[in-house]
């Protein structure tokens, strides 16, 4: 049998703390992580199911964000706010649009 040597190596971003304005973003992003997600899953031909049936292609989170259980938004996320402390964490700076055009710029 083969082993995995694969050994994933993420960029360190445990030294960036997200500003408390990014976080209706963090929520904005974990609900398009979500439709994202769904819609490759709907295209592939998988359909809502109790049970998540990889042979039926079946899996229960195919529902709105707003119904998924908390851990399922949880993962959505957490997927968001570590690619936003990558953004930053490689100089990148955020801005809304509320002072103008918004934009994401390199310091």
């Amino acid at each position: 049998m083969k082993t995995n040597s694969y050994i994933p190596q993420p960029i360190d971003t445990s030294d960036v703390t997200l500003p408390a304005a990014l976080e209706q973003l963090v929520e904005q992003m974990a609900r398009n992580v979500h439709e994202v997600w769904a819609e490759s899953r709907i295209s592939q031909g998988w359909t809502y199911g109790a049970q998540r049936d990889d042979r039926q292609k079946t899996h229960p989170c195919l529902v709105p964000y707003e119904a998924l259980p908390d851990e399922e938004k949880d993962y959505d996320r957490h997927t968001a706010i570590g690619t936003l402390k990558l953004i930053m964490k490689l100089g990148f700076q955020i801005t809304n649009g509320a002072e103008g055009p918004a934009s994401v710029r390199q310091e």
